[in-house]
């Protein structure tokens, strides 16, 4: 693996099957890599630019966001979980998705529940807290920010303002849902530590992808910001270690043995189930309802906490399709006990409710994979100075508005 900062956009093609593009300190992109090491799977390691960012990325994928792979055969690929289930198609042995029917559709829901559940608290901690933002700033500025358009004074104070607006208060953390939003944090803490006292992962003696769900925010944040660092060093040791444990491992020929018999998962995984009942899949249900209207932000009561003006999230209401089409691609005895458990945790009226949502995310069925397209001068001088949406692409919103208008 080789590391560069190097910025442009003629970069030659990989010279390893695969190069990963990351960011140092981001959330998914720490999960994508500690995936790729524990496979085994050769890979060139590149931190782009902000102007890289801006032109080679965005012109490839769409988005100017990361991790994203480029092959050897120039396809290139974004969003950390459908990148794992793309490799696992094409590097199967050792899987990290169970084959048991049972536990790969809880380790589906328990990664994406790990994912986008904890992606609140993490970003709350990481620009809420002076310490924290003092430090991530000044990492930005050298690490990735280093060839922005502006003078680094401007641009430190653009960014803060920018993660602050966007992530924060534009996510509904304020000093009403603060306590909230920090004991989803905690309380997940003690459910971990619960469960690394006891065995090394989630579902026995190997990583699965649940495990790589929980690592996104554990590691690149939780383990290594500042303030909630503090916390999980006090309150969940086990879970400290853990991380590290994760990110060192690599895979083994040895089977999986997990902590459950086929058919089931450990019993300490309910409490995740039940918390997700009242929280996450309420959360999805009413992101998708308010994608379907047509809206930009939506309300909703969590837990007995009240958010407002939550901005609408499309690859959320993809998710939501996704567990709901899992659901039903089940067979018989098998659906039966599936749609009994989530019954049982609260899950599967949230989950059902208003039926399917179309999210109208992967039109064409080619997730990870993104289409190449142009883009202007113009287009990219802007996004240099823009950046794009983090929830909603242009192109995106453009088919669903078609989409809703029927045409």
């Amino acid at each position: 693996m080789t590391q560069t900062h190097k910025t442009g956009k003629d970069r030659a093609p990989p010279a390893a099957p695969y190069r990963l593009y990351v960011f140092d300190i981001s959330y998914f992109s720490g999960k994508l890599e500690a995936y790729m090491r524990y496979k085994g799977l050769p890979f060139e390691r590149v931190e782009p630019g902000w102007r890289e960012l801006a032109s080679r990325i965005y012109r490839n994928t769409g988005w100017m966001k990361l991790p994203v792979i480029e092959t050897r055969e120039g396809v290139w690929l974004q969003d950390s979980t459908p990148i794992i289930e793309w490799m696992e198609a094409r590097h199967a042995s050792p899987t990290v998705i169970p084959r048991d029917p049972v536990q790969r559709f809880f380790s589906y829901l328990l990664e994406d529940y790990a994912d986008e559940w904890m992606w609140r608290p993490a970003l709350h901690y990481r620009w809420s807290y002076e310490p924290d933002a003092s430090l991530y700033i000044q990492r930005f500025l050298r690490e990735f920010l280093y060839d922005a358009p502006s003078p680094d004074w401007l641009t430190g104070i653009l960014t803060r303002r920018r993660q602050m607006k966007t992530y924060v208060a534009g996510d509904g953390v304020n000093s009403r849902t603060r306590p909230h939003v920090e004991g989803v944090y905690r309380d997940t803490l003690a459910r971990l530590q619960a469960i690394f006292e006891k065995r090394p992962y989630l579902l026995g003696d190997l990583p699965t992808l649940a495990d790589f769900g929980f690592f996104a925010s554990m590691f690149r944040h939780f383990s290594l910001d500042p303030t909630p660092a503090r916390i999980m060093r006090e309150s969940a040791p086990a879970v400290y270690e853990w991380t590290a444990r994760l990110w060192n491992q690599r895979a083994r020929r040895a089977p999986l043995r997990p902590a459950a018999a086929p058919g089931r998962f450990p019993a300490d995984w309910n409490t995740f189930f039940v918390d997700m009942s009242s929280g996450y899949l309420e959360y999805l249900h009413a992101n998708a309802a308010a994608f379907r209207a047509g809206k930009a932000t939506f309300d909703v009561t969590l837990q007995g906490t009240a958010y407002r003006r939550l901005p609408v999230v499309q690859y959320r209401v993809w998710l939501r399709e996704a567990h709901q089409q899992r659901l039903r691609a089940l067979h018989g005895a098998t659906q039966k006990k599936v749609r009994s458990l989530l019954e049982e945790f609260g899950c599967l009226e949230p989950l059902e409710r208003d039926g399917v949502i179309a999210s109208s995310y992967d039109i064409e069925g080619r997730a990870p994979v993104r289409a190449p397209h142009k883009v202007s001068r113009y287009e990219e001088l802007r996004r240099l100075f823009t950046g794009t949406d983090w929830n909603l692409s242009s192109i995106a919103r453009l088919k669903r508005r078609v989409v809703q208008s029927g045409l």
